[in-house]
């Protein structure tokens, strides 16, 4: 079998890059632990969001990333995707990435597009 990778980072080398953050206990999952952690001024360098979050959801997300400062992107993957991808069950509306290389790594298999 020859499987080609993506050639300009799809949704999987970024789930992917997630997963490792995940595995190395640099994230933060579920919207109101992000925007707690933000509140109580942890240093969170990105936030990535499900695609199918509610209009709510995505309100909140973007007024918080926007008033502390912090880069926030919106995967083209379900909450279940993004839940696999991490290694959980059910739903995860986002993932709040806590160290700095690992942004890096996860940005460097982002399409420009997504950074909003």
């Amino acid at each position: 079998m020859n499987r080609e990778a993506p050639k300009n980072g799809g949704a999987g080398s970024v789930l992917g890059a997630l997963g490792l953050c995940a595995k190395a206990g640099k994230l933060i999952c579920g919207t109101p632990l992000i925007c707690e952690a933000l509140k109580a001024k942890k240093q969170i360098f990105m936030v990535a969001e499900a695609s199918d979050n509610s209009e709510n959801t995505k309100k909140r997300l973007r007024d918080r990333c926007t008033f502390y400062g912090v880069k926030k992107i919106t995967l083209d993957c379900d909450g279940e995707a993004l839940a696999k991808a991490l290694g959980k069950g059910g739903r995860v509306s986002a993932a709040a990435i806590t160290d700095e290389q690992l942004c890096r790594l996860v940005a460097s298999k982002l399409n420009r597009e997504h950074i909003l």
